[in-house]
């Protein structure tokens, strides 16, 4: 007598999913990418361009680190949270970065943040002034 074994009809996508997750470097390593995103949206109003960025858990004086030069402004965060309760202990770690250019006539000098409720703000005063059109003459000349 010989023993049939059935297979299930989802069994070949299983695999593939197993195989996918662990055995194909691209797909880890977006996985891994897309764990430590830094979350942000960006405005230009009238006279400032602003960015917020979803960075919760983390101390701002401890962990954040605004740098700009060359009209790029670079948000690194690093988070570091342990939480200890009876017999129980959980922890949240990972580093972030996102880097985001500035409109023409960014202040970068007068570049000012803050922090409330997880979302971190930065602001970048414009500068108003518009160039004025150049007139360029034409010179003539002679085929002589």
């Amino acid at each position: 007598m010989s023993v049939i074994a059935k297979r299930s009809p989802v069994a070949p996508l299983t695999d593939l999913f197993d195989w996918l997750e662990s055995g194909w470097p691209m797909v880890s390593d977006l996985r891994r990418e897309s764990a430590h995103a830094m979350r942000i949206e960006d405005r230009l109003e009238k006279d400032r361009y602003v960015v917020r960025a979803e960075i919760p858990g983390i101390d701002p004086d401890k962990d954040v680190e605004i740098t700009v030069a060359d009209g790029i402004l670079t948000i690194s965060a690093e988070r570091r949270e342990e939480i200890s309760e009876k017999g129980h202990s959980e922890f949240h770690y990972g580093s972030f970065m996102r880097r985001v250019s500035l409109p023409p006539g960014s202040l970068e000098e007068k570049l000012a943040a803050s922090y409330q409720d997880g979302i971190l703000e930065v602001t970048v005063p414009i500068e108003a002034a518009q160039a004025k059109p150049r007139v360029i003459k034409v010179a003539h000349r002679s085929t002589k």
